[in-house]
């Protein structure tokens, strides 16, 4: 299985690259991983609805371009649907059983992502209602791809 992360931006903090660098090392024993950082575009300190909008459209634009044809999209938007870790689990599981043997997962910039990429996804998956630091999903979805994995193989790291 290949797994690939587009993410908006670089990653400064310390403890996140710790935490991501780990979680990637673990999952490289299982599946071909790769995580692509985008350029985020520069916008004001304060800007209107369609700025924001042109900002969100000229980062999914930068995204898209890294995303391979055959590859199932995951895009995370918290109104996108929310899954068990069981749940997420078995819906890698089913999409590999039926040959999408190709993930990206896709983190938009602190603003989200533009309605194109959420139009063109596959599936929207939100880890909850409430707003996290699009650098601190970085090391969420990792783990939480990590964790599928595990689940999937029975060990006892999920419990």
């Amino acid at each position: 299985m290949n797994i690939q992360l587009l993410v908006v931006g670089k990653c400064k903090e310390k403890y996140l690259l710790a935490g991501i660098e780990e979680y990637e090392k673990r999952l490289k024993k299982d599946v071909k991983f790769s995580m692509t950082e985008v350029a985020d575009e520069r916008a004001p300190e304060r800007f209107s609805e369609k700025e924001a909008q042109q900002v969100m459209k000229k980062e999914g634009e930068r995204l898209w371009q890294h995303v391979k044809p055959q590859s199932y999209v995951i895009a995370l938007d918290r109104k996108g649907k929310m899954f068990s870790s069981e749940e997420m689990a078995s819906h890698i599981d089913q999409l590999a059983l039926h040959g999408r043997s190709h993930l990206t997962f896709i983190i938009g910039g602190s603003l989200g992502l533009s309605d194109d990429v959420l139009q063109q996804a596959d599936l929207r998956w939100s880890f909850s209602t409430l707003t996290f630091p699009h650098q601190l999903m970085r090391l969420m979805v990792v783990e939480q791809i990590y964790r599928a994995l595990q689940i999937q193989k029975g060990t006892p790291y999920h419990k």
